[in-house]
């Protein structure tokens, strides 16, 4: 029997477009982005680049695209007799629970806008920025240098991507003493990430509690297959403690590196990238470039992925 992980971006990876090709070719694409309403899709398909990066229109619009591709493909790949295991990088975790059958798209939809609204105003409470530090392996260094700013606020870990690439977070002074203090310590490059503001933080923490009692409207399904959460890199088919991860995730660290190698451990070596970007199927290769990996975005790579994943 295959064995095929799905996975899913997260905000970031945003861009103006995205989805329009499969919006445009594939009807069940059309009736999903067109279900979220003409205001959100116009924003993906026509807005400005500085309106699609704030966090309550970049969450669901990465939702609804990533929905709408795996919905194209459910349609056009047998998905018997193949296992299937699913993570979500960040709000991707939506769209993964999505897939596993946790909850419907309108659901979906409405815990993702709510989420992204809560983070957008813990954001304008708590100004801050993420950046991506490349070429520090050594956790116990990005801790020294988090500890080392603290002077200047906070500055936490905030995903473990790979093992070349950590991303911290918090307010800005102490993140821009970090990233002089990462280039000293050895650091090959930093990136400031595509973000408003410092996601996976404690200074999400009023988010994280919104989100808490937001969750608790909701009756979600037990699933067909299971989901890696970033909050403890572990599978779950738990409809109820997966509400409890959801919220703490808001604050916690993306946990996607030890995710990804549980995923491999599990016997999984194809992984499937599906939505906006290749930004998961680059750390991948950071992470086991021995794994065979796809990515659909478009209808191009859509017809790819379907033949070589088939073969």
């Amino acid at each position: 029997m295959k064995k095929i992980a799905l996975i899913f971006p997260g905000q970031g990876t945003q861009y103006i477009g995205m989805g329009k090709d499969i919006y445009n070719k594939y009807t069940k694409a059309r009736k999903i982005i067109d279900s979220a309403g003409s205001d959100l899709s116009k924003i993906i398909f026509e807005g400005e680049e500085k309106t699609l990066q704030l966090t309550k229109y970049a969450q669901p619009a990465i939702f609804t695209v990533s929905v709408a591709i795996f919905e194209v493909f459910r349609e056009l790949f047998n998905m018997h007799d193949v296992e299937f295991i699913a993570a979500g990088h960040s709000v991707g975790e939506y769209s993964a629970l999505y897939a596993a059958g946790f909850f419907n798209f309108k659901d979906g939809l409405d815990m993702v806008r709510s989420r992204g609204e809560f983070i957008q105003k813990a954001s304008e409470n708590n100004p801050g920025t993420m950046v991506a530090i490349i070429g520090i392996s050594d956790v116990s260094k990005i801790e020294y240098i988090c500890k080392k700013v603290s002077y200047f606020g906070i500055c936490e870990i905030a995903n473990f991507n790979s093992r070349e690439q950590i991303v911290i977070s918090g307010n800005i002074e102490a993140i821009n003493k970090a990233v002089e203090l990462a280039k000293e310590l050895g650091a090959l490059k930093t990136i400031f990430l595509n973000v408003s503001g410092p996601f996976h933080s404690s200074l999400m923490s009023s988010a994280a509690y919104n989100m808490s009692q937001k969750l608790k409207k909701y009756n979600f399904s037990v699933p067909f297959f299971g989901v890696y959460t970033n909050y403890d890199a572990l599978c779950t088919f738990d409809r109820f403690s997966i509400k409890e991860k959801l919220a703490l995730q808001i604050k916690s660290p993306v946990k996607w590196s030890e995710s990804i190698n549980n995923i491999i451990n599990s016997g999984f070596d194809k992984f499937i990238e599906i939505g906006s970007g290749r930004v998961l199927t680059g750390l991948l290769k950071k992470i086991d470039r021995s794994k065979k990996t796809f990515n659909i975005t478009d209808s191009i790579s859509l017809k790819k992925t379907l033949e070589d994943i088939n073969k």
